[in-house]
């Protein structure tokens, strides 16, 4: 593509060099990865400055620059007043406008956002709609699975996917968008078909400090030109402020007024059934995933869905085919009778939902193990202590992703939250002995759960990922505790 060309469709305030004839090949903005022929695009990162590895960029090839400042440097230079705002505006040309033949879902908030992405594509699958999914467990679409790296991708990779999307016949795209996206601008651009929010609570603040700042960010989603229809949940004080903020807007709710709700709710282990009031279309509806929470985003699926034309009849299909949504409150196993979950719950209130939902199907004590990861929020690490000590019997507390953190550090700052309501809990840093000691405290009607990573296959510890699964964890000892009960038995 001509890089003539390409400028058309960017805001820049002056060229350095020639670019008559020049050909752009690709783009990117990761030196390491700059091909011959490539733009290669500058712009200040919140611990990196792309503008330190231009010349190494230039060492591989690239064929011009993109950048906030002139660099003493033999290549073409486009200078632009923001280059995080050019890389979207050059990813969306370089790419034909990919987002242009989609139709985008965009689902935002503090918890819930995954799950509602799978019911939501569950739906339009059982809708005949070819459908996209873009998130936290990351990339489906057209039989390819791309792993996950961002909840949302940066947008030279976002554009290249989308681009891949509609040459693969996608119809529809559902895309998580994390409040560190819309600060960031990576989403700029793209118009929003609909628009689901679904709830604010403490997350994040190491970044945004304040919840009214990590509000504002959220909110950008549902500004007009960026979002056609918004579907809120008006049991959250945000989701009513935002009616006031987009175009058009439709409500979910089960405890104010909205235009869609749910009676006759059951829930146990197995799942929940409810049903839905769908803009005065009356419903059954079953989940094969339990607690109140999934049915708060279940019905923001079915409203999204029901907007698109899909029948209520087609929703409930969907909604049923999904057996479930890796790590989200998922049964892993059973062990001297009792059940163990795993969940990625990695807030306050994200675990409390979680260990409300286990509750009133325990026979006996619900046991509760996790940890906070390090160089992120550390306020809310004492507050998921105290939802720990208060909605559950017993505590283990251990390591989550530390980080640069040093793990036990971070354990005695959530123990001062379990300490203010009990003495029913224990440190155990390494998180594999973590979950041993805790499975072998289960007891008949005992009920474990293991939060916070969920489905990740990483524990990131001094800048290194090392290879560890929540899942593999416990499916191990369940394996080894097995053989040796059962060699127990021959002898």
């Amino acid at each position: 593509m001509l890089l003539s060309k390409l400028l058309e469709e960017i805001g820049y305030e002056r060229i350095v060099g020639d670019i008559a004839g020049v050909e752009i090949e690709g783009i990117g903005a990761d030196s390491r990865h700059v091909m011959k022929g490539d733009l290669f695009i500058c712009f200040r990162g919140g611990e990196n400055d792309g503008h330190a590895f231009a010349a190494e960029a230039v060492s591989c090839g690239a064929a011009a620059l993109v950048v906030e400042r002139v660099l003493d440097l033999p290549a073409v230079q486009i200078v632009v007043p923001d280059g995080r705002k050019a890389m979207t505006e050059i990813a969306a040309a370089f790419y034909g406008h990919p987002e242009r033949r989609l139709k985008i879902v965009g689902i935002t908030g503090t918890n819930g956002k995954t799950t509602t992405a799978h019911m939501l594509a569950a739906i339009l699958k059982e809708g005949g709609i070819s459908c996209g999914n873009i998130g936290t467990l990351g990339i489906f679409y057209a039989n390819k699975e791309i792993s996950p790296e961002l909840t949302t991708p940066d947008p030279i990779f976002l554009y290249k996917i989308f681009a891949d999307m509609v040459a693969s016949g996608v119809e529809t795209v559902v895309m998580e968008v994390s409040a560190h996206a819309l600060f960031y601008g990576k989403v700029d651009g793209i118009e929003f078909s609909y628009c689901i929010f679904t709830n604010l609570t403490e997350d994040h603040l190491d970044f945004f400090k304040t919840m009214d700042s990590y509000a504002a960010a959220k909110e950008k989603l549902f500004l007009p030109g960026r979002c056609d229809c918004a579907i809120l949940n008006f049991d959250d004080e945000m989701g009513r402020r935002l009616a006031g903020v987009a175009v058009q807007s439709y409500s979910y709710a089960l405890e104010n007024p909205a235009d869609v709700f749910a009676v006759d709710i059951a829930e146990n282990f197995d799942g929940c059934r409810y049903v839905i009031n769908l803009f005065d279309d009356l419903y059954e509806i079953r989940l094969n995933m339990t607690g109140l929470h999934n049915v708060y985003n279940s019905m923001a699926a079915a409203v999204c869905a029901a907007k698109m034309g899909i029948p209520v009849s087609v929703i409930a299909e969907g909604l049923a085919s999904l057996e479930k949504v890796s790590g989200r409150l998922e049964r892993v196993g059973e062990m001297n009778g009792a059940d163990i979950f795993v969940d990625f719950a990695h807030t306050p209130d994200g675990l409390e939902k979680s260990l409300r939902a286990l509750k009133p199907h325990c026979a006996g004590r619900l046991i509760c193990l996790f940890g906070c990861g390090g160089n992120r929020d550390a306020l809310k690490r004492p507050i998921m202590g105290e939802v720990s000590a208060q909605y559950s019997d017993f505590t283990v507390l251990t390591s989550d992703n530390p980080r640069y953190e040093d793990p036990f550090d971070i354990i005695l700052e959530i123990e001062r939250g379990v300490r203010k309501h009990t003495d029913e809990y224990i440190l155990v840093v390494d998180r594999e002995s973590a979950i041993e000691y805790a499975m072998d405290k289960l007891r008949p009607g005992d009920v474990l759960l293991v939060a916070g990573k969920g489905g990740e296959n990483y524990q990131e510890i001094m800048g290194v990922r090392h290879i560890y699964s929540d899942f593999s964890t416990i499916r191990n000892i369940l394996k080894y505790k097995a053989s040796e009960k059962s060699g127990k038995n021959e002898n």
